[in-house]
């Protein structure tokens, strides 16, 4: 039976999106009506369509009967989660040819590494690459000479970007290619240790390096629980990954398993079963709440707070803060990964990984299993995990083709409750997110990373417009303490809200040296950050006229995670007399300035509190 706060925060969903859900259903039934693309195309299209083509596959297009199938691929060498993707097309197109289809990638799109711009100039791209990407998949999908889609994508904004732009497509299927984590290196609490270590002074530049080369050090999703990691689950518990798939290491011959076995299943849909769940039935209020309820079982990255509100729109669907925290203070914490503990991914997959989580998760009413999947109706499917089929290896009739793949029941109990607990015995009662609101305005904390005894900070506001302005200040000795550091002017509208994550490391030293510190802006922190509390994506941001802007040196603020508050202790009548301290920043990120400088003429944390970022009701 359904968890009461589940059904009444779907019901709200519901009633709320009636219009705009409604909107979304009518084009994409008016696309479903239209005749097969490609018999509308005239010959000089159907001729570009092919033109590069083998003899084999120009036969296929001509005769127009089987699938041809899209692929989107945000391969590069940059992005160690998105190497594996270099081999992916040849792979799609192999299968296809055996079953007598073609595939074409029909697009790439911009894949930026966060990892690699922390702290730099590029991380004012970052969130606005969202939406380059998005448009980038709708693009390539344009040329409508499509009958399924394969996107390839696990990193921070790519996954959200593809599926937004997928929707505009949600009359055809749209399967997502998980490639899978790296395999452990050192310790996620050791590297932190030593990042601590540096920003004291106390290990040299080149242990840091060694210490960081350890733990991200091969092909394949850094094993932190970030944003990264955050999509993987996401898109497996809303149904568009295999069951199982998302956290098996590339390069192994399950993990290629998979990515047959996914080729195999949409081709097979599209050519047996006219009926087959296109994108649109299988994103729907259901599977959002879904999405949501996974997020906060597991402790996600803050990131989707943006995120997720972003592809329920994409879908005519409504959702706000609100109904997170709502959802939030009823759903059960069932895993520890860092940075909400020591573990890795590949600890929570063998634990029990995503077939056991679902399945306490349903067991106990907080998931809605009569949802539309890649594979079909149900969840059911999504409560066992994959291994390779030793008693029939092979999927195709050479040896050239992946391995056979079979799903068994996941293990009854978890292999290491501490790291993924049952829902009877969870780390907490309720989610790891948790809205925060007061004379400030509303944002968001990850409560799962912070420990209880720093969950609640009084303190003075030590005021920064930068990263470098505080870790300055630290290095001068000026921050032995308790303060809150504001930091403003970090919004979308300011310079496209960069995620923070440098200051982790100083704010970690200072709050295990004893002081009570905590963050509040209106940027956002990394995926990966934790362990201080920080009120992020605060709105309205401070060039849009947040009270933010008119904090002092000096002011008593209080976060209160548990209470859901945060607030600056001065009264309404002096905040009215103080004029907004602004020092709008300079864009910084050379050749991408005009572009940069276009988007912040149109975005604002205002407009996207009733659609992007969903903070109004």
């Amino acid at each position: 039976m359904l968890h009461p706060r589940i059904q009444e925060v779907t019901e709200r969903i519901i009633t709320r999106s009636k219009a705009t859900r409604q909107a979304y259903l009518d084009r994409i039934s008016h696309a479903k009506k239209q005749t097969r693309v490609r018999a509308g195309l005239g010959c000089g299209n159907i001729a570009h369509v092919m033109a590069a083509c083998s003899t084999d596959d120009k036969a296929r297009l001509k005769a127009d009967e089987q699938p041809n199938l899209a692929i989107i691929n945000s391969y590069n060498d940059m992005l160690s989660a998105h190497v594996p993707y270099k081999d992916y097309p040849d792979l799609i197109k192999s299968i296809a040819t055996k079953y007598d289809a073609t595939a074409q990638v029909a697009g790439g799109v911009p894949a930026m590494c966060d990892g690699v711009t922390q702290g730099r100039d590029g991380m004012e791209l970052s969130l606005f690459s969202r939406d380059v990407i998005a448009m980038s998949t709708a693009i390539s999908l344009s040329h409508d000479v499509f009958d399924g889609v394969f996107c390839l994508g696990v990193c921070d904004k790519i996954v959200p970007g593809l599926l937004i732009g997928a929707l505009s497509f949600g009359h055809l299927p749209v399967f997502f290619l998980p490639a899978g984590p790296m395999q452990s290196g050192i310790p996620n609490k050791e590297k932190a240790r030593i990042r601590q270590k540096f920003a004291q002074g106390l290990v040299s530049r080149e242990d840091l390096l060694e210490a960081e080369s350890a733990s991200y050090h091969s092909a394949g999703t850094c094993t932190f629980y970030g944003t990264a990691n955050s999509n993987q689950m996401l898109m497996e518990i809303m149904g568009l990954h295999l069951p199982g798939s998302s956290f098996i290491n590339p390069y192994t011959e399950l993990r290629d398993g998979l990515t047959g076995n996914a080729v195999e299943t949409m081709l097979k849909q599209l050519t047996d079963d006219k009926d087959s769940p296109c994108l649109a039935d299988v994103i729907s209020e259901k599977t959002i709440v879904n999405g949501l309820v996974g997020l906060l079982s597991t402790g996600g990255s803050t990131n989707h707070a943006i995120h997720i509100v972003a592809i329920a729109k994409a879908a005519g669907i409504q959702i706000t803060w609100k109904d997170m925290s709502d959802l939030s203070a009823e759903v059960p914490l069932l895993t520890r990964i860092y940075p909400n503990g020591s573990a890795d991914v590949n600890h929570f997959q063998a634990a029990g990984g995503m077939g056991f989580l679902i399945r306490e998760l349903a067991s106990a009413g907080y998931l809605h299993t009569d949802v539309k999947t890649m594979l079909g109706d149900g969840l059911a499917p999504y409560m066992t995990e994959p291994r390779l089929d030793k008693d029939n290896s092979l999927i195709m009739s050479d040896a050239t083709g992946p391995s056979k793949v079979k799903w068994v029941s996941c293990p009854d109990n978890s292999h290491d409750e501490d790291v993924l607990r049952p829902v009877n015995n969870p780390f907490s009662k309720q989610g790891g997110l948790q809205l925060l609101t007061g004379n400030l305005g509303k944002a968001v904390i990850k409560v799962s990373a912070v420990a209880i005894e720093h969950q609640v900070v009084t303190a003075p506001a030590k005021v920064f417009s930068s990263q470098g302005e505080l870790q300055d200040a630290y290095s001068r000795g000026e921050l032995n303490q308790d303060f809150i550091a504001v930091l403003k002017e970090q919004g979308p509208k300011a310079k496209g809200m960069p995620e923070l994550h440098k200051l982790t490391p100083v704010m970690a030293t200072l709050q295990d040296q004893g002081f009570k510190v905590a963050i509040v802006t209106d940027g956002r922190m990394s995926g990966a950050s934790g362990k201080v509390p920080a009120a992020i994506h605060l709105a309205p941001e401070a060039v849009e006229g947040g009270i933010i802007a008119k904090i002092h040196e000096g002011d008593l603020v209080t976060l209160d995670a548990p209470s859901g508050i945060l607030k600056v202790h001065v009264s309404d009548e002096e905040l009215a007399k103080r004029e907004l301290q602004l020092s709008l920043p300079s864009l910084t990120f050379g050749t991408g300035r005009e572009l940069f400088t276009g988007f912040r003429n149109i975005v604002s944390s205002a407009d996207l509190g009733a659609s992007a970022f969903g903070i109004e009701e």
